[in-house]
């Protein structure tokens, strides 16, 4: 597997975004895809939309303080477009999580095809079962990192 497809290489693409301020969703959203550095010619503001259109239908919280918001369809169309945006909340928010926690970290997920979409979810939600590394995030630790504890936990 290329390293831009792993969870770290998938990061570095995408950034980590520390305090991250909003009450919603949607202004979390604005904020950040305002921010990260997209492939030329990539339509945020339709990102933005996928985004919130998709938290309408289910919420991305998945428990512990973690959302995986993503988009219902591909927006990139090569491996090298494909990321992972990390964003720690300023002040969490109710995504109405299973486990009734707020959102505190975010992990905004662009993948270009659907196997490789379970792929990573499914690597993520290993690490979000470790206590560990969900004491790891309460640190908001920078990208670097973050990088090395999931590739020093990642098989």
């Amino acid at each position: 597997m290329l390293m831009e497809n792993t969870l770290g290489g998938l990061i570095r693409n995408g950034g980590v975004f520390a305090d991250v301020e909003g009450k919603t969703p949607e202004e979390i959203f604005n904020k950040v895809c305002r921010e990260v550095v997209f492939p030329e010619g990539f339509d945020r503001e339709a990102l933005i939309t996928e985004l919130v259109e998709r938290e309408k239908i289910l919420s991305t919280a998945v428990g512990n303080g973690i959302a995986i918001p993503h988009p219902r369809k591909s927006m990139v169309q090569e491996d090298s477009d494909q990321r992972l945006i990390v964003c720690y909340l300023k002040k969490p928010i109710d995504m109405s999580s299973p486990d009734e926690r707020k959102v505190s970290v975010m992990f905004i997920l662009l993948t270009k095809s659907t196997q490789f979409h379970l792929q990573i979810l499914s690597d993520l939600a290993k690490l979000i079962h470790q206590e560990d590394f969900r004491k790891f995030l309460d640190t908001k630790p920078n990208m670097d990192s973050l990088v090395e504890k999931i590739n020093s936990m990642v098989v």
